[in-house]
């Protein structure tokens, strides 16, 4: 009778392995996202939870309640702040950055750089397995055309300012990174010109500046192409990079764009969201290279007068050349090694956009 009871409390070898399964399966499904309460952080978040995974969100404010998140709060420059939110946890996206247009320049590099080591760092002591870092395409960008451009180009030498010079240092630290001797793989999102409900970068500030008067010139002939991303298809590259993210899958210590695959004229874009909120689009033309010297000239002018007069410029040559040359970049890599397609079209994106922006229309 012993022996029947004995045989019935010892789990057999198949069960034990089922169990073990289940319990790797839901550690994999526990991740972190750093920087959750930002608007790509919230729309990954919401992803993730959709898909079955245990959320934890690090940022240094609370910006939505939901029941389903574990929510801590604290300094990514403190590991001490950090290791609440890694414990237990396989998979870590970091998302978090400064707005670029705070034009913080202590902020920029504390965050972006000094930040991100010490998040890698924490990683690697709290057991953290996989690492995507969302980075940009413009790390790469110096100001001239880039057309269908791949990862493999080289860093920007002159990037086109000091946001983007940090988010190579990030960058380079987090594929630095990489040791899959160690059990500890990171990869790097690239994506571009991200846009969608809830941001509060382009649209709002695109809104203000036609409601100041600022948006009736359009900079060269209006041809050039440039991506936009939708931003559930960056949340989508996102996480079939940390589904697919291997030491053998070849992306381990790289980078992978992530856009819409839909590059448009940059001016046709801008003038979609501004007539879709009864805006006018902008109707005139200023040549390229003279809209670029007067920016040059005024920032200069700006650097003069800083020691007496802070002055926020907003008309820089950074601008002129996003908003005046070609700049898209090639998804071939993230097809091949995530199978990546975009769910939304720039069409329907740019609709749902809009839409969600109502309280932003002006008035008839």
């Amino acid at each position: 009778m012993e022996s029947t009871i004995g045989e019935h409390m010892v789990p057999k070898p198949e069960e034990k392995q089922v169990a073990e399964n289940i319990s790797d399966q839901q550690q994999a499904k526990k991740c972190t996202v750093i920087g959750g309460s930002g608007f790509l952080g919230q729309h990954l978040v919401e992803q993730l939870l959709a898909r079955g995974y245990t959320v934890n969100v690090f940022d240094i404010r609370q910006g939505f309640e939901n029941p389903k998140v574990n929510f801590f709060l604290g300094d990514l420059c403190s590991k001490k702040d950090l290791y609440p939110a890694l414990r237990g946890v396989k998979t870590v996206f970091h998302c978090a950055s400064p707005a670029p247009s705070s034009d913080d320049k202590e902020l920029f590099y504390r965050v972006n750089y000094t930040g991100t080591k010490t998040v890698i760092e924490a990683c690697k002591e709290a057991g953290v397995q996989k690492f995507i870092l969302t980075s940009s395409a413009s790390v790469v960008f110096e100001g001239v055309d880039i057309k269908n451009g791949t990862e493999d180009l080289p860093y920007a030498m002159k990037p086109i300012d000091y946001y983007t010079e940090t988010k190579i240092l990030q960058e380079r630290e987090v594929l630095n990174a990489n040791e899959p001797s160690s059990n500890f793989l990171t990869t790097a999102i690239r994506p571009h010109g991200i846009f969608g409900p809830r941001d509060q970068q382009l649209v709002p500030i695109l809104v203000e500046a036609a409601r100041s008067g600022r948006m009736k010139f359009m900079i060269g002939n209006g041809k050039n192409l440039v991506d936009f991303t939708f931003v559930e298809n960056v949340v989508h590259g996102h996480i079939l990079a940390a589904e697919h993210l291997s030491s053998d899958s070849g992306l381990c210590g790289q980078a992978i764009h992530i856009t819409n695959d839909e590059p448009v004229p940059f001016w046709a874009f801008l003038s979609r969201i501004l007539t879709g909120l009864n805006y006018e689009a902008p109707k005139y033309h200023i040549p390229y290279w003279l809209a670029y010297y007067l920016a040059f000239f005024l920032s200069l002018v700006i650097m003069v007068i800083s020691p007496l007069i802070k002055v926020k410029a907003t008309f820089t040559p950074m601008r002129v050349a996003l908003a005046g040359t070609y700049h898209y970049y090639s998804c071939e890599r993230a097809k091949k090694l995530l199978g990546y397609q975009p769910l939304v079209t720039l069409d329907h994106a740019v609709e749902r956009t809009v839409k969600s922006f109502y309280h932003l229309r002006k008035a008839n």
